[in-house]
């Protein structure tokens, strides 16, 4: 059964009467010439006045930002705080990147992050630094701090470099002096350093490379094999007087005539 609704203050059927042309069909009252209906004084579920949330500030207050106090927040900007106080976008760069606007701290960060893989002259660090931009005084600040705590030792870095090089690259002598000097390590240092390695082990350590190098010449004729052998060896830093010496007691043993062999190559 459908049930009849009253409509107060209009004809019991929507619509009979003119002043319905056009008017509200949510039941709400109407008033006649002004196209718009007069508020029920009713309330929405949620206690709001009915139509409240489509209204013009519709949301406004939840967009805004605006205050209990009924005023709105300003910018930095509109209170006329000095640019510097500002959020720009550069320094919300610089801080999503984590890279402090202290030079010093900006320093600090990189030198760890370097030393984190592997060990670093003082000379890397500097230059890493000089690249980034950071200043002299802030560089030799952290430089010189790292050093007193032991996180920068080029004696430590120089000692381990030959140590490594040569029994993982046979490296001799000379190469190892010319990396150090490369890494920005002080002559006297790298001295020390290479002054470490025994003369017998260093040439131990050539004796195994001809040895595994002698197979590959194998039928070349005597001087190509010699020169290569001793070439392999001058490369990696050995005199011309030990990979002489090296190469042709290899070959001697393989039965190789040396006769003529102790000119210079």
């Amino acid at each position: 059964m459908t049930r009849r609704t009253e409509w107060p203050g209009g004809p019991a059927e929507p619509g009979d009467g003119p002043e319905f042309a056009g008017g509200p069909t949510d039941g709400s009252a109407y008033e006649p010439g002004t196209g718009r209906g007069a508020r029920s004084g009713r309330r929405s579920r949620g206690g709001a006045d009915a139509g409240a949330g489509f209204g013009e500030g519709a949301g406004r207050r939840g967009r805004s930002g605006t205050r209990s106090s009924g005023s709105p927040s300003l910018s930095r900007a509109e209170r006329g705080e000095p640019r510097d106080q500002r959020d720009t976008g550069e320094t919300r760069d610089r801080r999503d990147k984590g890279e402090p606007r202290d030079p010093v701290e900006q320093a600090r960060n990189i030198c760890l992050r370097l030393l984190t893989g592997t060990p670093r002259t003082r000379k890397q660090l500097a230059d890493a630094l000089r690249k980034r931009e950071i200043p002299d005084e802030a560089a030799e600040e952290v430089l010189a701090r790292f050093e007193d705590v032991g996180l920068i030792d080029d004696a430590a870095f120089a000692g381990a470099w030959v140590e490594s090089r040569h029994h993982g690259r046979g490296l001799a002598r000379r190469a190892l002096v010319r990396e150090l000097r490369t890494k920005g390590v002080d002559s006297t240092v790298i001295d020390e350093a290479v002054g470490r390695l025994d003369p017998d082990q260093e040439e131990e350590t050539a004796r195994e490379l001809v040895a595994r190098k002698l197979r590959s010449t194998r039928g070349l004729d005597r001087d190509k094999r010699l020169r290569r052998l001793a070439g392999m060896l001058a490369r990696k830093g050995y005199g011309e007087g030990m990979a002489l010496r090296v190469v042709r007691q290899a070959l001697e043993e393989e039965g190789e005539d040396t006769e003529g062999m102790d000119e210079p190559f």
